[in-house]
Formats: structure tokens, C-alpha cells, sequence
């Protein structure tokens, strides 16, 4: 099954955060432009990076976000592991 989400989903599940953690390790990220009046997606796109990991405040917003998405998906997540 694949089922097409919005970027601000990924983002506001933690997720991109943990991806974007994970890459830094290899001088990598995703970038997510955001148009700041409507808020909408500009582009999004792989990059190289020189800076790696993220602030503590950043980390502590990150892993809150990942928390509560692993709390509000973890049924499904489940399932979908066992079928």
C-alpha cells in the first residue's frame, strides 16, 4: 500500500526531523522551502550540508513531536506490522 501524505504531515510528525538527523551523519539533509505568507510547499529537495545534528532545543521540539506520533499511530502501527 502507498498512500500520498502532505509534507506538513511529515514534518509535523517529528519525522522529518529524525530523517534530517539521521542524514546529517552523512553531510546530508532534506530541505523543505516553505512560502512564509501562505505557508505552502515551494519545493523540497535533498542536499549536502557542513553541519551536523541540531540544536538541543531543536532535538527536545523533535523528539516531543516523534513521542506523540508514535502515541497517536501506535495501533495501526502495529498492525500494519503484523498483516
Amino acid at each position: 500500500m502507498v498512500k500520498e501524505k502532505a509534507w506538513q504531515e511529515f514534518r509535523d510528525s517529528g519525522l522529518l526531523w529524525l530523517t534530517n538527523s539521521i542524514l546529517h551523519v552523512f553531510g546530508w539533509a532534506i530541505v523543505v522551502e516553505i512560502d512564509e505568507e501562505t505557508k505552502d510547499l515551494v519545493r523540497a529537495y535533498p542536499a549536502r550540508v557542513k553541519y551536523r545534528g541540531f540544536s538541543e532545543e531543536s532535538t527536545t521540539h523533535g523528539h516531543k513531536r516523534l513521542a506523540k506520533y508514535i502515541k497517536e499511530n501506535a495501533e495501526i502501527l502495529e498492525q500494519e506490522a503484523n498483516e
